[in-house]
């Protein structure tokens, strides 16, 4: 397999040995204009060619071609090993070596999970849906294993000072855990700065995960760098990808 580009992100977190994960960012591809330039979405109205060209550079990465999801920010959570084709789901799970599981992101949080052997890795796409839906709770039931042995990594999302929403967001989670209050900061009438990161952290803890990493990384702040479609609508997105070896 070939080398990632130099830019792209392979997260610094003690996950077993045999367990692999690669953030892409936007460099290293084909694309043009607003999808500049290593856009993966292929419903972004990006040159379709393009998005193939891309995806080839990725394949060539990797042991398997990635398992992709038709999201839809919600809650459904996929055994990645036997799919065949691209179901609507917002998370997986891959139990056997090579199996690829992905999700698209550019704002969202992609959440990456392992166990402590390494024979269970999972990856989860969470925005404000996903997290008020309970994606990640579902995703650590899903894996079968004790919460209290999982390692999770959050990758680049939208930041705290940049993620600005309703009334309707904060009631979401308050509604689910009053301890989502911290998240949220006044920032003008019926509006709030959320903090999604926290949120993640709040929902890994919930369902007792002890050891997360991560989080750091604001895809709205870093134009350079990264594709938000909160900053830009029209834009590209980055893939994160988690695999075992053996």
């Amino acid at each position: 397999m070939n080398a990632p580009h130099p830019d792209w992100i392979v997260p610094d977190w003690p996950a077993p040995g045999g367990v692999k994960a690669l953030i892409t960012t936007r460099a290293g591809g084909v694309s043009q204009g607003p999808y500049a330039s290593f856009n993966l979405g292929l419903r972004t109205g990006d040159d379709p060619q393009a998005v193939a060209a891309n995806r080839d550079r990725l394949n060539a990465l990797l042991p398997q071609q990635p398992r992709w999801l038709r999201q839809v920010h919600g809650s459904a959570v996929v055994e990645a090993d036997a799919l065949t084709d691209a179901p609507e789901a917002d998370a997986a799970i891959a139990r056997r070596p090579g199996t690829v599981c992905a999700v698209l992101v550019a704002d969202c949080i992609p959440v990456l999970l392992a166990d402590g052997t390494g024979a269970t890795v999972a990856i989860a796409h969470a925005g404000w849906r996903g997290l008020a839906a309970g994606v990640v709770e579902n995703t650590v039931r899903g894996m079968a294993c004790n919460p209290r042995g999982l390692t999770a990594y959050l990758g680049p999302g939208i930041g705290a000072t940049a993620f600005e929403v309703g009334n309707d967001v904060r009631d979401a989670f308050l509604a689910r855990d009053a301890g989502a209050a911290a998240a949220f900061t006044p920032h003008a009438a019926g509006k709030w700065l959320a903090d999604l990161f926290l949120l993640a952290r709040q929902c890994l803890r919930r369902a007792g995960v002890a050891a997360i990493h991560g989080g750091e990384l604001c895809t709205y702040s870093d134009a350079r760098r990264f594709f938000s479609y909160r900053r830009s609508r029209t834009t590209g997105r980055m893939a994160a990808l988690i695999w075992r070896t053996g």
